[in-house]
């Protein structure tokens, strides 16, 4: 045999062990593992979409932020621009003062 058949085979045999060992030593009916699991997957479920309401609220309350950030860097450049400008007409003026 192949080195993939035996695998396989292996592979297989083990499936079958362990529902058969599962079902032997299963502690409750089928009918109440089943509710148990479907309440579960119910609550993960909830918890999940929970999670991914609560990410993309947050997701965009970074970018409200971060555009009230970025208007504020705007308007900090701004104030220091005209400043400068100020500034500079200011020393414009001085040296054509002391030229003159």
């Amino acid at each position: 045999m192949s080195r993939t058949s035996q695998t396989l085979i292996a592979f297989v045999t083990g499936c079958v062990t362990g529902a058969a060992l599962g079902l032997l030593y299963a502690p409750e009916k089928g009918a109440v593992t089943r509710d148990r699991l479907t309440y579960r997957l119910s609550k993960y479920r909830e918890q999940l979409r929970y999670l991914l309401d609560d990410v993309l609220r947050t997701d965009k309350l970074p970018a409200s932020l971060a555009k009230t950030e970025g208007e504020r860097v705007v308007s900090d450049a701004r104030e220091k621009a005209e400043k400068l400008l100020e500034d500079v007409d200011r020393l414009m003026a001085q040296i054509k003062q002391q030229g003159a």
